[in-house]
């Protein structure tokens, strides 16, 4: 029980503090989470990629398997939210909201701090391996929730040669492969913006959780957020067995596998037409519901 308390209070309860200050600035300071999301998205993130890569100590077989269990996990949670969306009934654009619900997992604004408190260092640097993969592969899934729409299943497919944070990957691999280390004219930036990303992609994990509404179909959301939080563990837990992965890369994997419905799921729900209000209220729930699965499966791992 004091090792369950312990996680909670340490581990998950600051990153609630943090989002509570996101949740407050765009509720009574009108801060623009489009503006906030985009400093992240095209700073922070290409230079935390290109730090951990750049300091740790991540062997190549580990890199490889992280990325196929990315893909293994995805596959895996969308053949169950099929059947699951088959049982209860669910057609057309219900479907698919409720199938990409099941899939995308927040790894990036929550899950790398929850891994970086949790696990220290070593398992962050596997866990942003981890979440850039999946990253990837959600824009590729993204193109199937599109539909029969091709401009937009370009669209899709095109987000994924703009990410910034593979082009950091790619110049963090240059210098693995080069071996000489970089002036601390280049890291110094590099390492201060970096250290501001976690906490300002929990700042805007808050501000967007501020635009959740009350779902109109609550027990289809309390499916969603059952498989999202319960399911998932299992099977990534499974499938790091199955790929032979161990230590601070099985930490990070498993956690990040199991952890709430992505944001980004809000983003591909406005833009694909998919249940927007089913999709924002998942998000919601599961977010707010998580510290009960994962204070057990952190005190697991650990």
């Amino acid at each position: 029980m004091n090792l369950l308390l312990s996680i909670l209070v340490s581990d998950i309860l600051p990153i609630f503090a943090m989002a509570g200050a996101g949740y407050l600035l765009a509720r009574f300071a009108a801060v623009d989470v489009k503006m906030v999301s985009r400093v992240v998205f095209y700073t922070l993130m290409p230079c935390l990629a290109f730090r951990m890569l750049v300091q740790a100590h991540v062997s190549d077989p580990n890199v490889v398997r992280l990325v196929v269990l990315a893909v293994l996990v995805m596959l895996a949670m969308g053949a169950v939210g099929l059947a699951a969306a088959k049982m209860l009934g669910l057609a057309g654009a219900p479907l698919r909201a409720f199938i990409m619900v099941v899939m995308f997992s927040n790894g990036g604004n929550y899950g790398l701090p929850v891994v970086q408190f949790a696990f220290g260092p070593d398992a962050l640097g596997y866990a942003t391996i981890l979440f850039l993969a999946s990253s990837v592969t959600t824009y590729v899934a993204g193109a199937f929730f599109a539909g029969d729409r091709r401009g937009k299943i370009a669209g899709a497919l095109d987000k994924i040669w703009r990410m910034p944070s593979l082009y950091g990957v790619a110049l963090a691999s240059l210098v693995l492969v080069i071996g000489q280390p970089l002036p601390e004219a280049v890291m110094r930036p590099v390492t201060m913006f970096s250290d501001a990303a976690i906490p300002v992609m929990i700042l805007v994990l808050g501000m967007q959780l501020e635009r959740a509404v009350w779902p109109a179909r609550p027990g289809i959301v309390l499916w969603a957020v059952g498989i999202s939080l319960l399911v998932a563990p299992f099977v990534a837990l499974g499938l790091v067995e199955l790929l032979g992965i161990s230590g601070a890369a099985r930490q990070a994997a498993v956690v990040l596998s199991s952890m709430p419905v992505a944001v980004v799921t809000t983003i591909l729900a406005l833009e694909f037409e998919l249940a927007p209000e089913f999709v924002t209220s998942a998000v919601f729930v599961s977010t707010i519901l998580s510290p009960l699965t994962l204070t057990f499966l952190i005190a697991y791992l650990k």
